[in-house]
This record gives structure tokens, C-alpha cells and sequence, in this order.
């Protein structure tokens, strides 16, 4: 296959992303980057260079100009969040998991895409700025999906408990910044503001990545294979494999931008998310059977998501970047 064909324009999209990641790793194995940092890092990460990497994204956003857009963005990334979550959960009971705590986190941990870190550098590397502040909006749904549907599942509480850790920063900083640009204010700001968002959000990729190589080196003594065969076969399947081709199928059949039906191909492809391994820790789930999802589709993410990227443009009609006429 010939290197500027398509395929390695998908590759080398991805390479860089994955070796941030393994750059994090090898980090916190010669110890330059502590356990005692990562807190400090990734408030800093979530709380300042996220919101200026979107307020960077979104002004002068033209195809968040489109009201269909706005409303959609948030209600897919809702719809496709809890539709693989309440998947898996049909599934569990095949994944030879051994109580319903192990079935529920399995269920949560699989259904939650990776919707941030390696989302988003793609995003701008494949497409434009545009399709990355959709990205941000589709997000918000996520979240929300994740904070409700996600914790009920995994605890068995009700929504109430989980509305509160939808009102944050990064949605704060998503709302003001679409605010400002719906109204056209932000042409009123000084330039050194913009460019300073600018210069500040370009640390949030690569820092937040590192943090997630970071993670996953800390969580990976914990493995245990042995009888979660069956559970990291299954997560793969159906979050590789089976999702990816509902995902694919929503973006081709409703009506929706271009940039969303980018953001849609991107999410399709990817892993499962490593937050669901905090998420189990903290709310009582079983924080290994998380991880072995998270490390399972990952891994094998490293193969699929170029595929899919690549048979999914072609699917959807998109046009490839820097690809031969």
C-alpha cells in the first residue's frame, strides 16, 4: 500500500497521538513524572488549557453558527453513550464476569467511548478547527450521559447523584464560548486575548495525553487475565466492532453537518474511555475489570481505528486530507 494512500494518511494521524501516550508511560516509569504531579496537572489541564483550547475551537466557529448542529451535537453524543452502555449491560451476562458489580462496570467501562485526548488531536489533524469545537459541543452530551446514565448503572442510585459533576469548568468555558460566538462578541475582544487562549490551549493535547499514558502505566500491575478472557474479547467486539457499525449507519442516514458527521466517524473508532477506571474506584465498582476493558480495546484500538476511519470516510462521502486527486 503506498504511503500517501489514504490509509497512511489515517496512520499517520494516529501515530503521534500514540506515542504522547507511550511517552506518559515511560515517564512515570523512570519516575520524571510522579503520582504526587498528576493531580495538580490535570486540574490545570481540565480547568485552563481545556477551556482555551475550546474557546480557541469554538470562536469564530461558522459551523456552530447552525442551530440543527448545537441541538444535535449534544443529543447524539447523549444517545450513543447510553445506547452502548445499556448494550453492554445486555452483554455482560456472556462475559463470564462473576457478580453484578464485575457486570455493571463492565457495561460502563465499555460503553463510554474515548471522547476527549484522542478524539480531539485527530480531529485536528484530519479535518480542521471546526469539526474540533462540534467535537467540544457533542461532548457535552457525553457528560451527561456519563453522569447519569453511566452512574446509575454502575451504582444503582438514582440520577440525582451524578447531575452535579455535569456543571464544570470545560462546560462553563463551552457555553460562554458559544455565547460569544452565536453573538458575534468575540470580534470585540483584543487580539492578544485570542492569541493568548491560543497559545495556552495548545498544551492541553499533549499534556492530557501523557496523563492518560501516565494512568494506564500506574493500573497496569493490576491486570489479571485469567478467567476475563471472555469479558476483554466481548468488550472489544462489541466496542470495536459492533458499535462502530451503528455509529457509521446514525451518521449516514440523519441529516446532519458535515463536521458532525466527522465527529461521529472519529468517536465510532475509538476505545473505551480510561475515566470509567476512576469512576469504579470512587463509586464502588470493580476498578480491574474496568481496566482490563480499557487496556483491551486500547490495544486493539491500535489496529481498528485507522481501518475504521479509513472504511468509514469512504462510507460517508468525506474527503481525505492531503489524499492524491
Amino acid at each position: 500500500m503506498p504511503f500517501g494512500s489514504p490509509f497512511w494518511v489515517v496512520v499517520t494521524a494516529v501515530l503521534p497521538v500514540l506515542g504522547a501516550v507511550v511517552a506518559g508511560a515511560l515517564m512515570r516509569r523512570v519516575n520524571w513524572l510522579t503520582a504526587e504531579a498528576d493531580a495538580s496537572l490535570m486540574r490545570v489541564t481540565i480547568n485552563v488549557f481545556g477551556p482555551c483550547l475550546m474557546f480557541d475551537s469554538i470562536l469564530g466557529n461558522r459551523a456552530l453558527d447552525r442551530l440543527d448542529t448545537l441541538l444535535l451535537a449534544p443529543t447524539i453524543g447523549f444517545g450513543t453513550v447510553a445506547l452502548g452502555i445499556l448494550a453492554a449491560l445486555l452483554l455482560a451476562r456472556w462475559a463470564g464476569l462473576p457478580d453484578l458489580s464485575s457486570r455493571r462496570t463492565f457495561a460502563v467501562a465499555t460503553g463510554i467511548y474515548n471522547y476527549g485526548y484522542i478524539p480531539l488531536p485527530l480531529a485536528l489533524f484530519l479535518f480542521d478547527r471546526e469539526t474540533a469545537g462540534v467535537l467540544f459541543v457533542h461532548n457535552v452530551g457525553v457528560e451527561m450521559a456519563m453522569w447519569s446514565v453511566g452512574l446509575v448503572v454502575l451504582t444503582g442510585h438514582s440520577f440525582r447523584a451524578g447531575w452535579r459533576k455535569i456543571i464544570n469548568v470545560p462546560l462553563i468555558a463551552i457555553l460562554i464560548s458559544l455565547l460569544l460566538n452565536c453573538t458575534h462578541a468575540a470580534d470585540a475582544l483584543p487580539a492578544f486575548v485570542l492569541q493568548t487562549a491560543r497559545l495556552l490551549g495548545q498544551c492541553a493535547i499533549p499534556l492530557g495525553l501523557v496523563l492518560v499514558g501516565a494512568t494506564m502505566a500506574d493500573h497496569a500491575h493490576e491486570i489479571r487475565i485469567g478467567r476475563a478472557n471472555r469479558a476483554m474479547v466481548l468488550a472489544c467486539l462489541l466496542r470495536l466492532a459492533a458499535l462502530p457499525v451503528l455509529f457509521l449507519w446514525l451518521a449516514q442516514w440523519v441529516p446532519m453537518s458535515k463536521e458532525l458527521r466527522q465527529v461521529v466517524l472519529l468517536q465510532a473508532a475509538m476505545p473505551a474511555a480510561v475515566f470509567p477506571i476512576v469512576m469504579a474506584r470512587h463509586y464502588g465498582g470493580d476498578a480491574p475489570t474496568a481496566l482490563r476493558v480499557v487496556v483491551a480495546t486500547s490495544l486493539a484500538a491500535l489496529v481498528t481505528i485507522p481501518l475504521w476511519i479509513r472504511w468509514g470516510m469512504d462510507f460517508l462521502g468525506l474527503a481525505w486530507p492531503g489524499a492524491a486527486p
